[in-house]
């Protein structure tokens, strides 16, 4: 049996998040959180703290 794929979540400037395999090199322009785990965890963690899913780019636009 092997061993179940680990993900870490990761952020783009954006503010939006996802996850990702892990060991892979990022895409350019996202980063890690320093979250890891299953995907079900990973998505989890994303649910917990991506409340908003407004783009940051967008939210700064209604806050003018």
């Amino acid at each position: 049996m092997s061993a179940p794929d680990r993900y870490v979540v990761v952020v783009n400037d954006e503010e939006q998040y996802s996850v990702h395999l892990a060991g892979l090199a990022l895409p350019d322009g996202w980063e890690a959180t320093g979250f890891a785990g299953s995907r079900a965890e990973c998505l989890d963690e994303i649910a917990r703290v991506w409340t908003d899913i407004t783009p940051k780019s967008a939210r700064a636009v209604e806050q003018r």
